[in-house]
């Protein structure tokens, strides 16, 4: 009975912090969406950059649901002891980490698919906006500088695009020398080819694989917490009458 009880507390403990978690990315979310002049004045630059590439507030407003009915579910059932609201809260824990063991494989093994479709998606935007759009320009001069890398696959993805068209050269981070730290200007199509800087999608491939031991521990804590707290909740389901 002591131990039911413990369990119980700290369920009730660790969720009602996930609950306000939840709420607090709610507040967050709507904010963001409802008024995201304030956010990019107290953020800077690099919050409209994101909003331009994702949409933050409805990214924020999906997560904080989630977490809020998390929380929820959970601590009602623990607390009520209420058999209904902790299989909701098993159930719905269960459906996330299927999808995030679904994602993962896929990941693994359908990258190259991936590519594929993000370069259908991602090359386009770039030809049209980049050089016209400041938010999405300094977005992805920005990702460039922070990843020493040249347009999603390489420089050819800005041959089109109004920063080409009216400069006749290519953003200089495609031409430059990162060993040294200095860039060769203008970038023209000669001096780009000769630097052959990657794209950002398989710098980021690298970052990941150089960081895989932190990316699959974070991966394999973030599982861990899902499953103890499955097993919590399937516990005190199945030790009320």
């Amino acid at each position: 009975m002591k131990c039911y009880s413990f369990i119980k507390t700290m369920m009730i403990l660790f969720n009602f912090l996930i609950f306000l978690c939840g709420v607090a990315l709610l507040a967050v979310g709507i904010w963001v969406s409802v008024d995201g002049s304030s956010f990019l004045k107290i953020f800077g630059p690099l919050s409209s950059s994101a909003m331009q590439f994702v949409n933050v507030g409805y990214f924020l407003i999906a997560a904080g649901a989630l977490l809020f009915a998390l929380g929820f579910l959970s601590c009602y059932g623990a607390y009520t002891e209420n058999k209904c609201a902790l299989l909701m809260f098993f159930l719905l824990l269960l459906i996330i980490f299927i999808a995030e063991v679904a994602a993962a494989v896929v990941a693994l093994v359908y990258t190259s698919m991936g590519e594929h479709f993000l370069t259908l998606l991602v090359v386009p935007t770039i030809k049209e906006d980049y050089g016209s759009q400041s938010d999405f320009t300094q977005m992805w001069n920005t990702t460039m500088k922070g990843l020493n890398c040249c347009g999603f696959n390489n420089y050819k993805d800005f041959e089109g695009s109004p920063y080409f068209l009216e400069n006749q050269v290519f953003p200089p981070y495609c031409c430059f020398d990162y060993v040294n730290d200095t860039a060769t200007e203008p970038c023209t199509k000669e001096k780009a080819k000769n630097e052959t800087i990657q794209g950002c999608f398989s710098q980021l491939l690298y970052e990941i694989r150089t960081n895989a031991v932190t990316v699959g521990a974070v991966a394999a804590g973030i599982g861990g917490l899902e499953l103890a707290s499955m097993t919590v909740s399937m516990y005190l389901y199945c030790s009320l009458k």
